[in-house]
């Protein structure tokens, strides 16, 4: 499956914020954003003002990049929350919460959405008993995912499982941490999301 594979950095100076997109680095000193804040490029300190148009497709860039997609995946995601009963905006953000590496990563098994769909390709999990290695699958309403057994010596697992509480858990999800296992309490809603998104600006650029 095609994914970005440059420097993640970049992407979060281009975003002018955190995106948390390498794990524990994002709160050290050595955070690209926190040593140069502002846009990368030669004309990066110099950029003017953007248009209405320039704010929508920044919101929509940015989400894209939080949740490691590219453009067609993150459109089609777009017309499934456009189909569906409810506010457009709030039903892409719990479609996009519900994959399955960005649960991995909520639960606190991986430091970032990257290493998470590295350790689900490597088929580390299973959804209710059953081994899976798809990090898209959209998970349900009392889905268990656990650890395998042969996998809960990965020290990534351990030390990220460490770090947990500096990034709290969401209301809708339920960590029993020695069992090394995870269950999908509700569906997210909006208040679970705590990160900066305007999602109503990306509804406005698509509908366009």
């Amino acid at each position: 499956m095609a994914r970005y594979t440059g420097p993640s950095c970049r992407l979060c100076r281009r975003e002018n914020m955190e995106l948390f997109l390498k794990g524990e680095r994002c709160y050290t000193d050595k955070c690209a954003i926190k040593r140069r804040n502002y846009p990368p490029g030669q004309h990066g300190q110099g950029r003017s003002k953007t248009s209405d148009y320039g704010v929508q497709l920044r919101e929509k860039q940015k989400v894209r990049r939080i949740y490691g997609l590219l453009e067609k995946q993150f459109r089609g995601y777009f017309q499934e929350a456009d189909r569906m009963k409810g506010v457009t905006g709030e039903n892409l953000l719990s479609l996009l919460e519900r994959r399955l590496d960005n649960t991995i990563y909520r639960l606190g098994f991986a430091s970032s959405r990257t290493e998470s769909r590295q350790l689900v390709r490597h088929g580390h999990f299973t959804i209710n008993g059953r081994k899976v290695n798809i990090p898209s699958i959209q998970l349900k309403v009392g889905d268990v995912i656990e650890l395998r057994e042969k996998s809960r010596k990965v020290a990534a697992v351990i030390d990220s499982l460490e770090a947990v509480v500096r990034r709290g858990i969401p209301q809708w999800l339920e960590l029993e941490r020695d069992a090394f296992k995870g269950v999908i309490k509700s569906l997210p809603v909006r208040e679970d999301i705590t990160t900066p998104i305007q999602e109503q600006l990306i509804v406005e650029l698509y509908s366009k």
